[in-house]
């Protein structure tokens, strides 16, 4: 069966804005997550010496996470699920990355990622500087964190999609927030 397309929620915006924990807190409520992509990917390029990072080759690292975006939404497109499903990041945000960094997006993308269809509601965290820290798979300035969150806002609001900022608030509050909006 078919799983009902208005549970795949997209949660978005620029490194370091709390996406993950958010998505941690949303766990807690019995949700299911979907981790980003992007950081799996650095993770296991780093530990195998691959070349498909951000700072070595960033339109491999596009390529390649592009794909495991879709893999992860078949997989769970291909589950029914009674409650919301949320995604850290989207298919979308690939190409707003690929933007971002000035990669062609080939339009075989774009077709693509028309085919992987979400809730039309979008969540975006804007950026936090308070909170921004760098780490092992996040190297970006705060300005790049708030360049990469005005590209995502952008594609998304592109192709039609409804844009939701969550506030700047505790992370109990931004999953209330969104609960708010997608339980009622």
């Amino acid at each position: 069966m078919k799983q009902d397309i208005s549970k795949l929620y997209i949660i978005t915006g620029g490194p370091g804005a709390g996406k993950t924990t958010l998505l941690n807190e949303l766990n807690k409520y019995g949700l299911t997550t979907v981790p980003e992509e992007g950081r799996r990917i650095i993770t296991e390029q780093v530990e195998s010496g691959g070349e498909a990072l951000p700072w070595l080759n960033k339109e491999l690292f596009a390529n390649l996470m592009f794909e495991e975006s879709v893999k992860t939404y078949l997989e769970m497109d291909n589950v029914t699920h009674m409650k919301p499903v949320f995604f850290d990041r989207g298919i979308w945000d690939t190409l707003g990355y690929m933007r971002l960094e000035n990669i062609p997006v080939p339009e075989l993308l774009i077709t693509k990622a028309r085919e992987m269809v979400y809730n039309n509601n979008v969540f975006i965290l804007p950026p936090w500087k308070e909170i921004y820290e760098n780490d092992q798979e996040r190297k970006q300035t705060i300005e790049k964190a708030i360049l990469t969150f005005e590209c995502m806002k952008e594609i998304y609001q592109e192709f039609g999609f409804n844009i939701i900022e969550v506030p700047k608030v505790t992370v109990e509050k931004r999953a209330s927030f969104i609960l708010d909006r997608v339980l009622t």
